[in-house]
């Protein structure tokens, strides 16, 4: 697959060196594109846990495939056709409720590894296992992470939207714009503290200066927990706004005196 993608598996190793260094995998370098032992081959639990979350985040439907449990495979060659099954080498797809995914790996440097997805109550965690000694133990470490991160984390998720009033806009055809706020306030608490009691305010600009564009930002919403910042929304414009013409001015001005 490196050679078919890249031409060559040290141009495909080169890519992955650079995609782990845009998602901030700072402790990560790779040698090869099999992951077997080899001198300066390297990652962390963090970076793991990062490149992860990014494979997840982005590309959800892989879940559809490292959910199976056991699968039948038909191989195809020119002497012919055979069939095999394969079973999953995470077992937490069998024996843990809350398993998601996601990968398993082991050599004799690294030991046993797992990078373990779960979700409980619409929340997803990730509990990364390195030098296992060997399957059963990264399991039930893998387990253990998983209940202390559902045990420990609250999620608060805004039911919708609120209405935002219209900014005012300077030298534009309409004295006002439009705004929303980008998308709804989500929070992951660790500290027990009581979600009910989140305040919202939102920070409009004064006024903005036309030509407008969809999508400006001209504030935020601001969420606050026992006094505190916790995060923010930005809140754009969902039109655009023309700067005044002249020819538009003197439109505006016969129509005041034609009413």
């Amino acid at each position: 697959m490196a050679e078919y993608i890249c031409g060559s598996e040290e141009e495909f190793v080169a890519k992955m060196n650079e995609r782990a260094a845009g998602l901030g995998m700072q402790n990560t370098h790779f040698v090869n594109c099999n992951g077997l032992d080899v001198e300066g081959h390297l990652t962390t639990a963090r970076d793991i846990a990062l490149m992860s979350r990014e494979l997840i985040t982005t590309y959800p439907q892989i879940h559809d495939y490292c959910t199976i449990w056991m699968e039948n495979i038909t191989h195809k060659t020119k002497k012919g056709t055979t069939e095999f099954g394969l079973s999953n080498t995470n077992k937490l797809i069998r024996h843990y409720e809350y398993a998601t995914g996601l990968k398993t790996g082991s050599t004799s440097k690294a030991k046993f590894c797992i990078s373990a997805t779960g979700r409980k109550n619409d929340m997803d965690m990730i509990a990364v296992i390195m030098a296992a000694d060997d399957s059963k133990a990264r399991n039930k470490d893998a387990v253990t992470l998983l209940n202390y991160g559902f045990g420990k984390c609250t999620k608060y998720c805004e039911e919708k939207i609120e209405k935002t009033d219209a900014v005012p806009v300077k030298r534009g055809v309409k004295k006002t714009v439009k705004a929303m706020q980008k998308e709804t306030f989500v929070y992951v608490d660790t500290t027990g503290a009581d979600l009910n009691s989140i305040e919202r305010k939102v920070v409009l600009k004064k006024e903005v200066k036309a030509p407008v564009k969809q999508g400006d930002k001209v504030g935020e919403a601001k969420y606050y927990l026992d006094g505190a910042e916790i995060g923010s929304v930005d809140i754009l414009t969902v039109e655009e706004v023309k700067e005044i013409s002249y020819k538009s001015a003197m439109g505006d001005t016969l129509k005041k005196y034609l009413l």
